[in-house]
């Protein structure tokens, strides 16, 4: 589950960086709206970042930001399979991540392991 977190936070920075680069030295039709949304998505990305790290940890509250990453990702991924050509497969590429994440976290063995599994016992038990 943590390598599609950290999967998607790549591509959350790249395409953020994309946005930013585009907004500052190409000729977009709203440079200052190519920023905006290049640092939104760049910061976006940072979630994500933040999610593998404690699911690596095993830590109870990164099954939170994970979910969120995964829920936020379905509208884009149908946002993509309404439009045409090459963001086609895009879109449904991220649809198979964000499903499998979402089924990923929401198994038992995950549970488990983060500890918030009915009747799972926690280091704090000890």
């Amino acid at each position: 589950m943590a390598a599609l977190c950290g999967l998607e936070a790549l591509a959350l920075l790249g395409a953020g960086g994309y946005l930013l680069v585009m907004g500052l030295l190409g000729r977009p039709d709203s440079p200052r709206e190519a920023e905006a949304g290049g640092l939104t998505v760049i910061v976006l990305g940072l979630l994500p970042l933040l999610a593998v790290r404690g699911l690596l940890l095993r830590r109870s509250w990164s099954r939170g930001p994970a979910m969120i990453i995964q829920i936020m990702a379905l509208p884009v991924a149908w946002t993509l399979l309404q439009s045409s050509g090459a963001r086609i497969p895009f879109g449904i590429a991220l649809a198979v991540v964000a499903v499998a994440g979402l089924v990923l976290l929401l198994h038992p063995t995950t549970t488990a392991a983060l500890g918030i599994a009915p009747g799972a016992r926690t280091p704090a038990d000890d």
